[in-house]
């Protein structure tokens, strides 16, 4: 379900509307990630996958969606590869769930690659999928994450970002250091208010508002 909301999320409401989700409503933070994941394949799919899709995962939730998106477009008969930059033993519970049924699943893994290796796989792919930082992310980029996005950008690759795109401050809409440019945005509920900048096209590319099913009423509660 492609929604395109009236208003913007700040970081702080986006985190609240997961909390009130999770406790008040009862919806599983995997329940959650899976819708996420799922709508952001079915986006990408909508724009057409011809070759493989290689995709970045970051530590938390949002490197989770990542696990999903990869699992589905296994699925779906893609060629995908998964780069893990943490160690699995670091993941959120959530992530590390995804990460479990990606290994049962013998895909294609590379876990903490080489900037080496992560170029190389740019380089044989139609799309890159970030999915190394989400709206929580705040201050500057940090090695080796400078290097793992700065090589993202300079690949041919077209890049898809998951929710926002890795370095992008949600509140502002400016670059935190470097940060993705993304050729397009699958962004969770609502757009983020940074999306409002219009310096952030440039980094956002088209935004796609992918419903993740937490209940509409919260969207106005967590705005007051």
């Amino acid at each position: 379900m492609n929604l395109q909301p009236s208003f913007a999320l700040s970081r702080d409401q986006v985190r609240e509307l997961d909390r009130r989700a999770i406790e008040q409503h009862g919806i599983p933070a995997l329940v959650l990630m899976e819708n996420a994941g799922r709508g952001a394949v079915e986006v990408l799919r909508s724009l057409g996958i011809r070759g493989p899709v290689v995709i970045g995962c970051g530590k938390g939730n949002n490197g989770g969606d990542g696990l999903v998106i990869a699992r589905w477009l296994a699925n779906y008969g893609h060629t995908v590869w998964t780069c893990l930059f943490a160690r699995p033993d670091e993941l959120s519970p959530e992530a590390a769930a995804n990460w479990r049924i990606v290994e049962s699943m013998n895909l294609p893994c590379h876990v903490e690659p080489s900037i080496d290796q992560w170029t190389a796989l740019l380089g044989r792919a139609e799309w890159a999928v970030d999915a190394l930082f989400g709206t929580g992310l705040q201050g500057p980029v940090r090695p080796p994450f400078d290097n793992i996005i700065a090589a993202c950008n300079a690949s041919a690759a077209q890049v898809l970002a998951v929710d926002i795109p890795s370095g992008l401050d949600a509140d502002t809409g400016e670059p935190m250091g470097v940060a993705i440019r993304a050729r397009h945005t699958v962004t969770f509920v609502a757009p983020k208010k940074g999306f409002d900048n219009p310096a952030a096209r440039a980094w956002t590319g088209r935004v796609h508002v992918v419903d993740i099913g937490a209940p509409t009423q919260l969207l106005s509660t967590v705005q007051s």
